[in-house]
C-alpha cells in the first residue's frame, strides 16, 4: 500500500472526503471548506460556497467529475445540503432545515439522483431525508420508522455513518443500532450490533460491499487507542450482526471502506481513525494493524484502486494499492 502525502494550502479540519476517479476527489470541512482536484490531488481548489463561510462541512458525497453534494451540521438552519453541477462554479441550497431540534450527521448517494441524510432523533423518532431526483429532499413519515432510544443519533465524524448499495440502506447510530432499509427506504427495521455505546461512543461508520456483507466501526472517540470490541460484521444484510472480540481494530476508528486488492475477485477492508489503521482480508472479521498515519475520513474511488485520506490541519493524503494502477 502506498500513501502521498498532498497540500491543500488550507487549515481546516476535514472531516468529509469522496473520490470519484484516480484523479479527482472532493473534500469538506470547518469554514465552509470545499476542495476538489483533477489532477490526482497535485493541486487542490479552493471551492467558496456563498453564504456558508461559517458552515461546517461534514460531509462531501461526489456523483461524478463534476457534480457534488455538501452538508453542514449545526442545529436548526446550520444544517443544509448543497449541491453543484458545474464543478463547484454555482450551488443550489436544496435542503434548508429550519426545524431547531434537527442536527444533520451525513448523507449518502447511489447516484446523482438517489440519496439519503440522517439527523440526530427528535423528541423519540428518527429523522431520515431521501431524495428521488437530486433536487428535493423529502422527510420519512415517523409512522414508516421504529422508534428511537433516547437522544440516539449519530456521530458527525467522517460522513459514513450510512451506506448504500442496491437499494439497501444502512444506518448507524450512538446506540450501536443499525436503522436498515432494503426497498430503498419504504419500510424500516433496526438490529442491535453488540458495539459498546456511551456519551462519546458507538458506531461511527458503515460500509457494506454487497447487499449481504458489511461491518460497522466505531469506539470512543475520547479514547482514541482503546482497542475495544470497536467493530461488527454481518453476512446477512445487517439482520444480525458478530462483534470482533479477537483480532480487532487497534484503536478507535472513524471510517471503514471496502478497497480492491491486487488478488483477483479478492476485496480488502480498511479502517482508519485518529490514530492509525487496520486492515481485514476476511470481510471484518478479523483485523491487524497496518503503517498509515492517522485521519478522520477516507473515500476510495468507484473502482477500489485508489483514495484519499483527510483530517486535521487541512491534511489529505492519497492512497493506492500496488499492482493496480497509479
Amino acid at each position: 500500500m502506498k500513501w502521498e502525502v498532498q497540500t491543500t494550502d488550507v487549515t481546516a479540519r476535514l472531516r468529509g472526503v469522496s473520490a470519484v476517479s484516480r484523479r479527482v476527489a472532493w473534500a469538506s470541512g470547518a469554514n465552509g471548506t470545499v476542495l476538489r482536484t483533477v489532477d490526482g490531488g497535485q493541486t487542490w481548489q479552493k471551492l467558496p460556497v456563498p453564504g456558508a463561510e461559517k458552515l461546517d462541512f461534514r460531509d462531501v458525497d461526489a456523483t461524478d467529475d463534476r457534480s457534488a453534494y455538501v452538508l453542514s451540521i449545526g442545529p436548526g438552519e446550520a444544517s443544509r445540503i448543497y449541491k453543484t453541477a458545474d464543478a463547484g462554479a454555482h450551488w443550489d441550497l436544496q435542503l434548508a432545515n429550519s426545524d431547531p431540534k434537527v442536527f444533520l450527521d451525513a448523507m449518502t448517494f447511489r447516484d446523482d439522483r438517489h440519496g439519503v441524510a440522517f439527523s440526530d432523533s427528535v423528541d423519540g423518532q428518527f429523522v431520515i431525508f431521501t431524495t428521488s431526483n437530486g433536487r428535493t429532499w423529502e422527510r420519512i413519515p415517523v409512522d414508516r420508522l421504529p422508534p428511537a432510544l433516547p437522544g440516539e443519533g449519530a456521530y458527525a465524524a467522517s460522513g459514513t455513518n450510512i451506506a448504500m448499495v442496491r437499494g439497501g440502506i444502512w444506518i448507524g447510530t450512538t446506540a450501536g443500532r443499525v436503522l436498515r432499509s432494503m426497498d430503498d427506504g419504504r419500510t424500516w427495521t433496526v438490529s442491535k450490533t453488540g458495539l459498546a455505546t456511551g456519551q462519546s461512543a458507538g458506531i461511527f461508520s458503515v460500509a457494506f460491499h454487497d447487499a449481504k456483507h458489511g461491518v460497522v466501526v466505531g469506539g470512543d472517540y475520547r479514547k482514541e487507542s482503546a482497542a475495544g470490541e470497536n467493530a461488527a460484521w454481518t453476512s446477512d444484510g445487517g439482520v444480525t450482526w458478530s462483534v470482533v472480540r479477537d483480532h480487532g481494530l487497534s484503536g478507535f476508528r472513524s471510517v471503514a471502506a471496502f478497497v480492491a486488492t491486487p488478488s483477483r475477485g479478492k476485496v480488502g477492508l480498511m479502517a482508519i481513525g485518529p490514530t492509525g489503521a487496520d486492515w481485514s482480508d476476511d470481510d471484518g472479521r478479523t483485523w491487524r494493524a497496518i503503517e498509515a498515519a492517522g485521519f478522520d475520513a477516507f473515500s476510495v474511488s468507484r473502482d477500489g484502486t485508489a483514495g484519499w485520506a483527510s483530517g486535521a490541519g487541512g491534511r489529505i493524503s492519497r492512497w493506492s494499492a500496488p499492482g493496480l494502477g497509479r
